[in-house]
């Protein structure tokens, strides 16, 4: 199945230029990916080709204008449902929606600039989304984080399908173990041992391990919203000598 994606914005050739890239051009390639661009400024009667105003009531800046926006959903034959709008004011977008995302036909993404949407253009959307809390000049940078994070799911892209099921903030809602490569030994700091045995099982268990010890130091919400760590996890901990990180998380909230 090919995942359809339109993104809607005013400056087309940012969205363009990226989808040359390897993984989404390899996507692209493999027909496992269409990702059509429209530009909002050939919706628009203005002859400045225009679309913002001042906004009523007064205010800093200027808004995008809804008649673009609304002749695109109207007219546009490209429109995939369901369409997300990228604002600041949206629930942040997290792996969970990428993998939401991954398993639709499509969705369109429209990407706001100025100071924002006029309300009507939010009324039209299915949801709203952003990556963070944080303000950008516009949509584009979060239509292509939507794009990639979704499209590095579809079977087939990745050239390792276990790659997703492994990253940080996979279905467990762990963090990735560290990962080693060549020298062996760099500023006197050695590859762990378990990684040079060639016994899979044992290094299956000890980067299980290394994922709880991540999350617990640098994402102690990710284990709370997992519902914590089972008796089997715990003994996995002490296992590797981390008694001392287990005395010091509150067992009643991360114990499962």
């Amino acid at each position: 199945m090919t995942l359809r994606v339109t993104v809607m914005t005013i400056f087309p050739q940012m969205i363009e230029q990226y989808l040359t890239s390897s993984l989404l051009a390899r996507a692209r390639e493999r027909e496992l990916l269409t990702v059509d661009v429209v530009d909002l400024r050939a919706y628009t009667d203005d002859p400045r080709r225009s679309i913002d105003d001042a906004p009523y009531g007064g205010g800093p800046g200027m808004l995008m204008m809804p008649e673009p926006v609304l002749r695109v959903l109207a007219e546009e034959p490209r429109i995939v449902q369901p369409v997300i709008g990228l604002s600041p004011i949206g629930s942040t977008f997290s792996q969970a929606d990428a993998e939401e995302l991954s398993t639709l036909e499509g969705f369109t993404l429209i990407c706001g600039r100025y100071e924002g949407f006029d309300a009507r253009i939010e009324q039209r959307c299915d949801r709203l989304l952003s990556i963070g809390d944080f303000v950008l000049a516009g949509g584009e940078l979060a239509a292509l984080v939507v794009v990639e994070a979704t499209a590095r799911l579809l079977a087939g892209v990745l050239g390792n399908e276990e790659s997703p099921r492994e990253e940080s903030f996979a279905s467990d809602r762990l963090l990735e173990y560290p990962q080693y490569t060549r020298p062996r030994v760099i500023d006197g700091r050695e590859v762990p041992q378990v990684l040079l045995s060639g016994d899979h099982a044992e290094i299956a268990r000890w980067r299980h391990s290394q994922r709880l010890v991540r999350t617990l130091e640098l994402r102690p919400d990710l284990i709370q919203a997992r519902g914590g760590i089972s008796a089997e996890e715990v003994e996995l901990l002490h296992r590797y000598g981390y008694d001392e990180l287990l005395q010091t998380i509150d067992k009643e909230r991360f114990e499962r």
